[in-house]
Order: structure tokens, then sequence, then C-alpha cells
């Protein structure tokens, strides 16, 4: 079920899941570098776990968004930004999106993945046990540590990207752009 919108604007779910999303994540990646300088200890245990279920609450947010997407076009670029964008804009800001929707998936899949192959279970919220993707593994989770990380340093550039791509709509081109995602407009 594709419902055509018509709106130039974004649904309000689409918009909520837009800056939650982006909140959580920008949360997940800062609590992520902060907790991997600090020496072992209870404190660091307790911000693993939160960043676990940040991860795992990102990624079902992500399954949301994707199926969102999927089922509710979203508007269309209004006609002059469109004639205004030279190819390579075009080609960036939809390369872009992909990319960063790819990630939404891989950087918490990779990190429950890791988590696995440690032997650490995942219990989201302290509550629900969640499956290990894969079984323990030292040598698999050294590689899974590093696909995490560099996934969510790749996703953290695609969002700096994003933000500037938006403020440049704002400020320099002043098409008013930004006024799609914009709650309360």
């Amino acid at each position: 079920m594709n419902h055509h919108h018509t709106s130039p604007r974004y649904t309000p779910v689409a918009m909520a899941l837009h800056w939650v999303l982006a909140l959580a994540i920008i949360g997940a990646f800062g609590m992520g570098v902060y907790l991997s300088d600090l020496p072992f200890s209870p404190a660091k245990l307790k911000l693993i776990n939160w960043h676990k279920w940040a991860g795992v609450t990102i990624l079902l947010l992500s399954v949301a968004r994707l199926l969102w997407r999927w089922t509710h076009r979203p508007p269309a670029l209004p006609e002059a930004i469109r004639r205004a964008m030279p190819g390579w804009q075009m080609a960036a800001f939809h390369g872009t999106h992909h990319l960063m929707y790819l990630l939404f998936f891989v950087v918490p899949l990779a990190g429950w993945a890791y988590s696995s192959a440690k032997g650490f279970p995942i219990v989201w919220f302290g509550v629900l046990p969640l499956p290990d993707l894969v079984g323990k593994d030292e040598a698999l989770a050294h590689t899974l540590k590093e696909v995490h990380e560099i996934a969510a340093f790749a996703l953290m550039g695609l969002v700096a990207l994003h933000v500037a791509a938006a403020l440049k709509h704002q400020f320099v081109d002043r098409d008013g752009l930004i006024d799609r995602m914009r709650p309360g407009r």
C-alpha cells in the first residue's frame, strides 16, 4: 500500500521518526565514544548496557521508519528546487539518504553481533533477553567491533553532511526545503 503524498511536507509520523532517530543515533554515538575510553567499572558496564539498549531501540525504530517510508511516499522535491540542483547534488542527496538508511541497520546489527561474539548477551532494558546473532568467537568479535565502529563513524559523517546540506538550503539557498521536515510549521 503506497499512499500518494501530495503535501509538500512529510507526514507527522515520518517527522517524529526522523527526529527521534536523529536524537537517538547522535546520543548512542556520543555514549559509545565516551564509554570506549572509560576504565572497566560498574559505571562503564551500566553505560554499555544503555548503549546496547539504545542500539536495539534504534534498530526497531529504523524498521518502523523504513516500513513507513515504503507505505507512505515522501513528498517530491519542489520543482524549483529540483531544477536548481546540479546533477551531482541530486546524486549526493539520494546517495546520502540510501547510505544512511543502510547504516541505520548495519551499525546496530554489527554491535549486536559483536556483543554476541564476545559472549555478552543483550537483555533489552534488563527485561527481554535477545538471541545471540553469532556464537562466541574472539576473532570474529574483533572484526565485528571494527565494523561497528567504522560504520558508526561513517554514519556520523553522513549525518554531518545531511545537516550541512539542510543548513545550506535554509541559509544560503533560502528555498524553504527544511520546512518539509520541521514539525509544527
